[in-house]
């Protein structure tokens, strides 16, 4: 699981202006990102488990920043 959680810290760590893996790499602890993983086997897995993730709070930002003024 270390493996794993190192894996998508360091995609998240150079991905920090995509996707919403700022809020990843500032946000969540290393137990965070484990329940996030799920059973996820490979770091590629891992990181796709990941990314559905943290692109919904990018989404939400990006809603927010977008405005209706």
């Amino acid at each position: 699981m270390d493996e794993l959680i190192r894996a998508v810290r360091d995609h998240a760590n150079a991905n920090w202006e995509k996707g919403g893996w700022d809020f990843l790499a500032e946000c969540w602890s290393d137990e965070d990102i484990g329940i996030a993983i799920g059973s996820a086997k490979t770091p590629k897995a891992a990181i796709a488990a990941c990314k559905r993730q943290v692109k919904v709070l990018d989404d939400h930002r990006r809603e927010m920043q977008g405005g209706w003024w």
